[in-house]
C-alpha cells in the first residue's frame, strides 16, 4: 500500500503545468481504485511472505522491480518528455525512502494482521504535520497538534506496549510510518521543481537497484505461482500510483483525500477473506481515533489553507 497518501499526493498537485477540467466524481473513483489496489498489493505481499514463505528481500525486489518496468514503459512511450528531473538528489532520496518503507512494512506483515498493519500506517501523515515543522517550517497550531496527539494515542491503543497483545511487528510498522512521513515531506519539496509523472517515473528504480544487488544471496527459486505474484506486486505498485495521479488531476486534495482512509475497510475485508484475521477491539479503536485524528488535520489544514 502505499500508505498514508493524504498529504504526499497532495504534494504532486503542487506543481501545475498545465488547466485541468476537474470532475470530483471520478476523482473519488479514482482514489477508491487506487485505495483497493494497494491493499491488492499488500495482501499479495503478505501471500508471499507467510504463506509461500519467499524471503523477504525478494518480495520487494518483486515490488519493485516489475514497478521500475512500468516506470520504464511509460517513460519510453507515454512521457518521453518527463524524463529528466531538475531534482534528481531529492528524487534518490525520495526512491530510497519508499525502499526503506516498504521493507519495514513487509517485514510487520510477517506477523502483523494486514488491517492492523493499514491502521497504524496512517500515522505517517500525521507524523508528516509534526515533521513539517522542523523541516518546512510551517506553523502548526495548537488545534492540529492536539489531532497528532490524538493519533499517536491511538497507536499506543492499537499497539499496547507493556501488555500480552503487544507484537515487536508493530515496532516495523512504525519505523514504516516514520520513513514514510518523511518519503511524503521529500515528496512536496520534489513537487516545486518535477511534473507528478516525473515523479513516478522516479519512485521505482532506487529500490529495484538496492533490492537486485540484495536478493542473490536470498534468493529461492519459486514456482509459476510465485512468478506471477512477484510480477502482479510490481503491476499494483505501478498502477496504483498512476491511479493516485489521475485522482489528484481530476479533483481537488480537499474533495478525495479522506476516501484515503476506505484502505482501512479493502483491509479487514482482504484480511478476513485471505488469512482468517478479524480485527479485536483494540484495533478497531485504536484505527477509530487515528482516523479521526487524520481527518481532524486535514480539516483544519484546509481552514489554514483557506485563511493564507
Amino acid at each position: 500500500m502505499k500508505k498514508g497518501v493524504l498529504p504526499s499526493a497532495a504534494a504532486l498537485t503542487g506543481v501545475t503545468v498545465r488547466e485541468r477540467q476537474e470532475n470530483v466524481a471520478a476523482g473519488i473513483l479514482w482514489m477508491l481504485f487506487t485505495m483497493m489496489w494497494f491493499i491488492a498489493l499488500d495482501t499479495v505481499a503478505k501471500q508471499l511472505l507467510n504463506v509461500a514463505g519467499m524471503p523477504l528481500m525478494q518480495v520487494v525486489w518483486g515490488r519493485f522491480f516489475f514497478h521500475a518496468i512500468i516506470g520504464m514503459a511509460a517513460a519510453a512511450i507515454v512521457w518521453r518528455r518527463r524524463v529528466a528531473s531538475r531534482a534528481p538528489r531529492l528524487q534518490l532520496v525520495r526512491s530510497c525512502l519508499l525502499f526503506l518503507t516498504t521493507g519495514l512494512f513487509n517485514a510487520g506483515l510477517l506477523t502483523v494482521p494486514l488491517a492492523t498493519a493499514t491502521s497504524i500506517m496512517f500515522l505517517a501523515p500525521i507524523m508528516l504535520t509534526a515533521l513539517s515543522v522542523p523541516f518546512l517550517g510551517e506553523h502548526v497550531g495548537p488545534r492540529r497538534w492536539s489531532g497528532v496527539a490524538a493519533g499517536f494515542v491511538g497507536a499506543l491503543i492499537i499497539i499496547r506496549p507493556g501488555t500480552e497483545g503487544f507484537n515487536h511487528g508493530a515496532l516495523l510498522l512504525l519505523g514504516a510510518a516514520l520513513t514514510n512521513s518523511v518519503y511524503q515531506l521529500i515528496t512536496r519539496s520534489v513537487a516545486r521543481y518535477d511534473h507528478p509523472q516525473t515523479t513516478f517515473l522516479y519512485t521505482a528504480p532506487a529500490g529495484a537497484l538496492l533490492s537486485s544487488i540484495a536478493v542473490p544471496f536470498v534468493w529461492q527459486p519459486p514456482l509459476f505461482s510465485g512468478w506471477v505474484l512477484l510480477i502482479a506486486m510490481g503491476v499494483l505498485g505501478g498502477v496504483g500510483h498512476l491511479f493516485l495521479i489521475f485522482a489528484f488531476d481530476k479533483a481537488p486534495a480537499a474533495a478525495i483525500a479522506p476516501f484515503a482512509y476506505s484502505a482501512l475497510i479493502w483491509a479487514s475485508i482482504a484480511g478476513y477473506v485471505f488469512f482468517n484475521e478479524i480485527p479485536d477491539l483494540w484495533t478497531i479503536a485504536g484505527a477509530s481515533v487515528i482516523t479521526a485524528s487524520g481527518l481532524y488535520i486535514f480539516h483544519r489544514e484546509r481552514i489554514v489553507g483557506r485563511r493564507t
